[in-house]
């Protein structure tokens, strides 16, 4: 089983990825976690990504490409896995495209979390965390019994930087700019399932089993 997860920041990406890989037994493939395991042992490409990471730049398609080629050809991947946050382009779609010919495979599906502007915003914004221990809180959803003070230590809750509104706004211009190109490229392929992301986080879970042929 071979899938690509797409979805906005705020679309719960990292909730369902996590029981999708435990429910099959497949590795949650993150480009974050290879360009940090990289640059923490210093492999030739993890020193390149670090020149452009440390000037605030993205990591070039071709690295990034290279690293996920390394990390797909692990022995644990021999019986399939996610990927979220690879490809971001096309460039990188086409190249797990080549990689997986070569192995005579396929991708399996292509799954889209979709999750409406206004609601993501609406989600992300309300998000408040306890910076001493980490427990977290939503103005609407999930308020704390005393008003800005955390249920489990009392210390002050905060809103973290990346969850202000203009923060928010910038990140879903870039995804869309980003992944349009994406989404049509698998519509293309006829590979693209979608996921309604406004549900519950097990009725979203339900619908994707249902994708990968299973009822739960």
């Amino acid at each position: 089983m071979k899938i690509v997860l797409l979805g906005p920041p705020g679309a719960g990406k990292g909730t369902q990825a996590k029981s999708i890989c435990n429910r099959y037994n497949i590795p949650h493939i993150s480009t974050g976690d290879i360009f940090r395991k990289n640059m923490s042992e210093n492999t030739p490409l993890g020193i390149e990504a670090r020149k452009h990471i440390d000037k605030g730049y993205l990591v070039p398609d071709d690295i990034t490409i290279n690293m996920v080629y390394e990390r797909l050809q692990a022995e644990d991947c021999k019986d399939g896995y996610l990927l979220d946050g690879f490809p971001r382009t096309v460039k990188q779609a086409e190249a797990l495209e080549r990689f997986l010919k070569e192995k005579n495979e396929s991708l399996t599906v292509a799954l889209l979390i979709q999750v409406p502007r206004e609601f993501i915003i609406e989600r992300m914004t309300g998000r408040r965390v306890c910076p001493a221990c980490g427990a977290s809180y939503h103005t609407k959803f999930n308020m704390p019994i005393i008003a800005g003070k955390c249920d489990i230590c009392g210390s002050d809750i905060i809103q973290r930087k990346d969850d202000t509104e203009e923060t928010v706004r910038e990140r879903l211009d870039v995804y869309k700019a980003q992944t349009q190109p994406l989404i049509d490229f698998y519509e293309d392929r006829n590979v693209l399932s979608k996921v309604d992301g406004t549900k519950a986080i097990n009725e979203v879970f339900e619908s994707i089993c249902n994708i990968l042929g299973e009822k739960i």
